[in-house]
């Protein structure tokens, strides 16, 4: 059976218009609040600051279908860059500000980007990563050597121009993910994709003018995109952002801007449940608390909404819907803590057997499959994937397990994809075997998540040996070449790596043993 959300209206409106509608009715209100040092920047600002940055990205000869990546933690400047961007119909390519200078050339040269905006701790990594790149000319917040200040942009007379944007066609973010498997593929996102997605998570969350919303996910991943960034400039409401997590810092955040929803993933949510710092701080402004990215235990989202007295709700969602395709109303009260809700608002979802393709009632687990307005284009320059993942009638195919329940609330249980979520973040095990095959003493290696309770999932090697090594140094090995979230935190020597027929790794058997172990050593 098909689960179809309520019918919703998606306006047909290219993505700056439409988030910044009310920006001239609250020129003078807050629209982001840095959480640390109290910089603020009001509606009007942000809006002259895209039409001024936009005006100075035109003169350099910056044209609709052209890429301008963003590497960066978040700034209250950030969405300025974003909505320049896309107000001339380029596409803007949110990187990941821990990647190293390979993962991030990688991402340059794939999207074909032609500028870099970055901070000044980043330049290292930047100037490494634009080598053999079509990047013209770096950009930073603030000032480094070899790289033109951002402030040069805000400073640019306004041009009086009109560009001609197709919503349903034309691209406008360009973030990347590992899919169902993989390495890091450009998601092609057009601006009806961001604007439905916006209209449609207000039906269920519904953000309120001059609400203070915390701005902790990272505006480069998609959750932070849409549901913070855009969703919440949408509705009036205030941005309190932080470059990063840290939980002292956090908490005072929350406390002194008095902020009253919190978009989270699962691991900050167990420190909000368990530590004890938490108890320090006066947290009573916070009605909500909205967990995504990764699955969230139901003791933890119990035990975090008792300690906040709070609503703890979930949503699913994945970077190829914009994200979101599942959530949790705001106006509901809610005792299903375990579900990540309902399909939203103008999407429809089934449940499909993974053996013969058949629908499933409510209660049957089977793969989740998507379809509605908020669906990607398809992945950059990467047809196959593309056609893997994406069906001729318009299906998102997942990766994911789960089921319905009578009411039609549905529930996460297992993961068909390989990928593995560290914190929320995409690890891709295929990565990182490729790196461990190139150490000399590895004849063959098989990544899989391994069970954690702070942060989800980690990654745990399995390697055959041809020479002797420790599992300390083969760690190491790893952790030099990738991003902090993809570190391998185990290892494990094994005689020989399951594979099918066809040489593919069977990681579900590696998997099956890893859980067993983890289950034989749970205390009774």
């Amino acid at each position: 059976m098909i689960y179809s959300g309520p019918a919703v209206d998606i306006p047909e409106s290219p993505l700056v218009p439409f988030v910044l509608h009310r920006a001239g009715d609250l020129s003078t209100k807050p629209a982001l609040i840095d959480g640390l040092t109290g910089r603020e920047l009001t509606y009007g600002a942000l809006a002259d600051g895209a039409k001024r940055v936009a005006s100075g990205l035109r003169r350099r000869g910056f044209k609709k279908g052209d890429v301008f990546a963003i590497f960066s933690p978040n700034l209250i400047e950030y969405p300025i860059a974003f909505f320049a961007v896309a107000s001339l119909g380029g596409a803007v390519t949110t990187v990941n500000s821990l990647y190293t200078a390979r993962e991030l050339g990688d991402q340059l040269r794939n999207s074909g980007a032609r500028f870099l905006l970055t901070v000044p701790a980043f330049m290292d990594r930047a100037r490494e990563a634009v080598k053999d790149s079509a990047v013209e000319e770096i950009f930073v917040f603030g000032a480094a050597d070899g790289a033109t200040p951002f402030s040069e942009l805000l400073a640019q007379p306004i041009d009086d121009f009109t560009v001609d944007i197709n919503p349903a066609e034309d691209l406008v973010a360009l973030p990347y993910s590992s899919g169902t498997t993989g390495v890091a593929k450009g998601v092609m996102l057009t601006h009806r994709n961001l604007v439905a997605n916006v209209t449609q998570s207000q039906q269920c969350f519904h953000l309120r003018e001059g609400e203070r919303v915390l701005g902790v996910m990272p505006f480069y991943h998609i959750y932070g995109m849409t549901v913070i960034m855009n969703l919440a400039l949408y509705a009036g409401a205030t941005i309190v952002t932080m470059p990063r997590f840290e939980l002292e810092a956090f908490l005072r955040v929350l406390q002194d801007h008095r902020v009253s929803r919190a978009y989270i993933a699962p691991p900050i949510v167990v420190a909000l449940a368990k530590h004890p710092m938490v108890d320090q701080f006066d947290l009573s402004s916070v009605t909500t608390v909205f967990s995504g990215a990764a699955p969230l235990d139901e003791a933890l989202a119990n035990a975090c909404g008792r300690r906040l007295n709070c609503k703890v709700n979930q949503g699913y969602g994945m970077t190829e819907a914009s994200p979101v395709t599942h959530a949790v109303r705001n106006d509901v009260e809610w005792t299903k803590v375990g579900s990540i809700g309902p399909v939203i608002p103008g999407t429809e979802c089934k449940v499909v057997d993974i053996t013969t393709g058949a629908a499933l009632g409510p209660g049957a687990d089977g793969e989740i499959w998507i379809r509605g307005p908020q669906v990607m284009k398809g992945y950059l320059n990467n047809r196959a994937a593309t056609e893997q993942i994406l069906d001729q009638d318009g299906w998102l195919h997942t990766g994911d397990i789960g089921h319905a329940d009578q009411d039609g609330d549905f529930y996460i249980v297992d993961r068909l994809k390989e990928l593995i979520k560290y914190k929320g973040y995409q690890v891709p095990p295929a990565e990182l075997e490729a790196i461990l095959l190139t150490h000399p003493a590895v004849a063959d290696a098989a990544v899989i998540p391994s069970p954690n309770e702070e942060a989800g999932e980690v990654p745990k090697a399995f390697v055959v040996l041809k020479s002797p090594v420790t599992p300390e140094a083969l760690m190491a090995y790893v952790a030099e070449r990738v991003a902090p979230h993809k570190k391998i935190r185990l290892v494990e020597t094994i005689d020989e790596i399951p594979k099918s027929a066809s040489g593919k790794i069977l990681r579900r058997k590696l998997v099956e043993r890893e859980r067993a172990k983890t289950t034989a050593v749970q205390p009774s």
